[in-house]
Formats: structure tokens, sequence, C-alpha cells
């Protein structure tokens, strides 16, 4: 979800660990899976991500056909400090759609939701102060217990339904929520695992609960794979769907994906295949290192403050110290 997922895991890492914050070197994006990952895009920080995919869905039982294709949009701005984040979540798909005497097109979006997600707990918060063992590279590799601290982030938000809509049911309100707990675990230089479980379109006729989790791998500094499962059921409808892909980044605010998805079931039977691009515009967050830079001047300052204290004090002392041997030297009658 990185979601972390879908991007240069090797650079994300080493950059997130050394900055314990929210903005990275790299890019870091949710696509080309459908996971969110617990870590906002930074303070100020603008991110698009977009793709294109087609689909093919086939029912046995109700003997119909569909095939068509998508348009998928996220737009993240971080906002008021770094573990905070908005979002705006598209998806608009156009099919055929075949079935016994019927023949027709459909079109509308499957998706568009307003949330806000924000970072709960951070573990490297609280590993930075764990210093590298300089005289051994085994002690600064070794298995440890605490990668299994996940970061942990909340979301809300509601979906709107956006007038006449054949991928809706005709009772779903015009505004829905949508809650999620997000968890994301670290396993050294190159694996994320990402946990997603979702609470959608409560206080409507047909409220549903899904669960998604992805295992990302850096390969280089350029490659990274990804595989996924989610699961979603409600009264209507229940499914699993199977993702695997692979993302590749043109430059350091700039990532390419792919990835195909298919599910487990032939009532019905679907079948995803897309592309995507992902676009980070983070010039104001310039901002941001110049007060850290201000922070570190001001730290500078406060060790002088401490050293001088301490030498008036070390000075003081060995007044002290030659006044006392003085006094032991020539006693007084």
């Amino acid at each position: 979800m990185f979601q972390i997922k879908s991007l240069l895991i090797v650079g994300f890492l080493m950059t997130s660990t050394l900055q314990y914050g929210q903005y990275t070197d790299i890019i870091n994006s949710n696509r080309p899976g459908k996971s969110m990952s617990a870590f906002s895009v930074g303070k100020t920080v603008i991110q698009a991500e977009g793709g294109l995919y087609g689909i093919s869905e086939e029912h046995d039982l109700q003997r119909y056909e569909a095939n068509g294709f998508g348009t998928e949009l996220s737009v993240r701005y971080g906002a008021f400090f770094d573990q905070f984040e908005f979002n705006l979540e598209t998806q608009y798909q156009y099919d055929w759609y075949e079935a016994p005497l019927i023949s027709d097109t459909r079109g509308g979006f499957k998706q568009f939701t307003l949330g806000a997600k924000y970072l709960v707990y951070d573990p490297f918060l609280k590993l930075k102060d764990d210093k590298p063992n300089l005289l051994s590279w085994k002690a600064n590799h070794k298995f440890s217990w605490k990668q299994f601290i996940p970061a942990v982030a909340v979301y809300g938000g509601f979906n709107l339904n956006l007038g006449t809509n054949p991928y809706t049911f005709e009772t779903d309100p015009a505004i829905s929520p949508k809650l999620m707990i997000i968890t994301q675990n670290h396993f050294g230089s190159k694996w994320v695992f990402i946990t997603n479980i979702i609470a959608d379109k409560y206080m409507t006729d047909y409220p549903t609960l899904g669960l998604i989790t992805t295992l990302t791998r850096g390969f280089n500094m350029r490659w990274s794979g990804f595989v996924e499962m989610q699961a979603y059921k409600s009264d209507f409808y229940a499914d699993n769907i199977f993702r695997f892909g692979a993302a590749y980044l043109v430059r350091e605010n700039i990532q390419l994906d792919a990835s195909i998805s298919k599910n487990i079931k032939d009532t019905p039977a679907l079948l995803f295949g897309g592309f995507g691009l992902s676009w980070r515009f983070d010039s104001n967050y310039e901002t941001n290192y110049k007060r850290i830079k201000n922070d570190k001047k001001e730290d500078k300052k406060n060790d002088k403050k401490k050293d001088k204290k301490k030498d008036k004090k070390s000075k003081a002392d060995k007044g002290k110290k030659r006044k006392d041997e003085v006094e032991l030297e020539n006693p007084k009658p």
C-alpha cells in the first residue's frame, strides 16, 4: 500500500529510516495495487496517480458478458503536518454489455471518494535512537523483532453517488461513509507488507467489509514488484481478487507501473489488466527543509551554550581545587 507499495522500496526504506518523516527522496505511490500505504506524501506535496485498464467480465449463470476499459485517478495532498493528507480517488468505466436479448453500453463512476488519512503511530520514530554498530556488519543486519511493529494510520472519507450509475445500487444514497485502518511493516531493506481493513458504504442497504494485503519487494534502484490479495463481502456480493505487477522508477518524482488482476469465481469471472503513471510535485517542500536547517542551527547554538557553561564550571572547579591545595600546603596557625 504503500500502501509504499509499487515503488522502489530500496530507496524508500533508506530515506524513510534516515529521515523519520513522511517525505522520501523518491516518490511513494500507492499504485499499481489497491491498498493504501500508512504514510503521507509529506506536507505541501501534491501527488497524482493515474492509469488506464481493460476489463473482461463473464457470468456463467446469468449468461452475460461485459468488456470495456476504464480510467483511475488519485490525487493526494499533504496538509497541516507531515502525518496528514487529503486524497481524492476516482474510477470511471465504460463497457459493452451483452446478455440474451440485450446488447447495450454502460458508463459511469465506479468510485468517487473524498477522504483524509492520518498516521497515528510511526515505529521509525522509536527506532531513531538505535545507533548502528560501526564494528559489525552482522550486528546491523541481524533479525530484529522490532520489524513486526507496524506503522498505523486511520482513514475516513465519503463516497459520492453522482447521478444515475449502472455500477451502483438504486438505493445507494448520494453520500455514504468509508472507514479504514492501515498497517505497514518493513522487513529488512527490500520487503514491505501493507494491510487495509475497510468498512465501506455503511448506513446503506449493502454495506461492505473489505481486506487488502500487499507484499512488495524492491529488486534494485529502479524496479520493484508486488503481489496482492483483495477480499470483500456484502449481503449482495463477495469475492477474492489476486493481483501482481511491477513498477519502474523513471525519475525520483515519476513512476511507471503495470499490473494484472484475476478473481477465483465464475459468477462472474473477472480479468483486469492495466498500466499507469505516478507524478509528484514537491517544490514547496523546500520550506520544510529550511525549518530543519534552522532547527539544526538552534541545536548548535544550544550546544555552544552548554559547552561554555561546562567550561566555566570546569574553570571554577579547577580554581577551587587549586585553592584547597594551597591551603593544605600553607595551613593557618
